[in-house]
């Protein structure tokens, strides 16, 4: 059986506040630690039932950025879950309201900059 390992290193600053996160695995083809703004990571624990997680991001990320992140995402996870179990209605609606939490962003940016 073959392993792959993936590290994840996180700078922190004096208040462990993430000023730095970066990754590589040992199956990809890039030489060196690929750079991110933020992350999450989710395992699934079948004894307990519950998911555990780490969501991280650094000083700089920015709100849009967030929102981007958070839109690819969800549309990722909706792809995930319909290759698992083709449920092609359930993907749709977790789709559908990853384009409305997009829309509704956007919507409260244009209402922001309004109003400077």
């Amino acid at each position: 059986m073959q392993n792959s390992t993936i590290t994840i290193d996180v700078q922190l600053d004096p208040d462990k506040v993430p000023q730095q996160i970066s990754w590589r695995a040992s199956d990809s083809t890039a030489d060196m630690a690929q750079k991110a703004k933020a992350m999450m990571i989710s395992f699934w624990d079948g004894a307990d039932k519950s998911a555990l997680r780490i969501d991280l991001w650094t000083k700089d990320m920015m709100v849009d950025e967030m929102a981007d992140f958070f839109y690819q995402t969800i549309m990722t996870m909706a792809d995930t879950y319909d290759r698992a179990t083709q449920n092609k209605e359930l993907c749709s609606d977790m789709k559908n309201f990853a384009k409305d939490f997009y829309a509704k962003f956007r919507e409260s940016q244009l209402d922001t900059n309004k109003l400077v």
